[in-house]
């Protein structure tokens, strides 16, 4: 079967490109400290044996970029959750003025993405640096969770992060059209969301995962970039 050819491309992502001076974090958030994170890293060791690899479960950025040691990844299926464009981002690849939009698990339906298997490492130090790379907040904008996946090489458990309804970033139900717009409009200092739109559809394509729903989004933000 031929690959699918993508709307939005790298010359119409590169139109939504703008050099945006980072901000910083923002001073009147709260955000967690080495015992916040000591008592999420303590929670997560409790639930997961020490003879139980540990795995990480991406859906977005995690699958181009995961910037952790690896030494296996599997397609793996998550059912009861899927991704949603529901977490406002005013840094990164947005601004206070221009708020993005970034990708989370929300509950319901079904996800398809990709488990990497993490080495024999020191479990602490490992599972530290996923959580102080996910979660910066106070309320924190994820929650950190050991879910059950299915995939081909079998059943696995993989920590997830999916979005915390109540914390401060949590954009709840948007239209299509808003999030197209915010989309492709939205720039920071990593990039746009056009840009993080097109990374995330290419690598899932690649994997030979299809989601209808990015698919879709994809076509109307090259449409909507192409008629600015």
């Amino acid at each position: 079967m031929l690959p699918r050819t993508m709307s939005l491309t790298e010359e119409l992502v590169a139109r939504c490109f703008r050099a945006v001076e980072d901000a910083g974090p923002d001073p009147d958030a709260a955000h967690l400290d080495d015992a916040d994170y000591d008592a999420m890293v303590r929670m997560l060791e409790a639930q997961l044996p020490a003879n139980e690899p540990l795995w990480l479960f991406g859906y977005g950025s995690l699958i181009w970029k995961p910037e952790i040691e690896h030494v296996e990844e599997r397609v793996a299926l998550l059912r009861g959750w899927h991704r949603s464009f529901c977490m406002n981002m005013t840094r990164w690849r947005g601004t206070k003025d221009s708020p993005g939009l970034m990708m989370a698990l929300d509950r319901g339906g079904q996800c398809k993405g990709v488990a990497f298997r993490l080495g024999e490492g020191d479990r602490r130090e490992q599972l530290d640096k996923i959580l102080r790379r996910e979660v910066t907040l106070k309320p924190t904008s994820y929650h950190p969770r050991l879910l059950n996946m299915t995939s081909g090489g079998g059943p696995l458990r993989a920590l997830a992060f999916v979005i915390n309804r109540q914390g401060t970033t949590y954009a709840g139900a948007l239209s299509e059209e808003a999030v197209v717009e915010r989309l492709a409009t939205s720039c920071g200092h990593w990039g746009s969301g056009a840009d993080y739109l097109y990374n995330t559809v290419k690598n899932l394509e690649q994997r030979g995962i299809h989601d209808a729903h990015l698919w879709r989004l994809q076509q109307l933000v090259a449409a909507r970039i192409a008629a600015s």
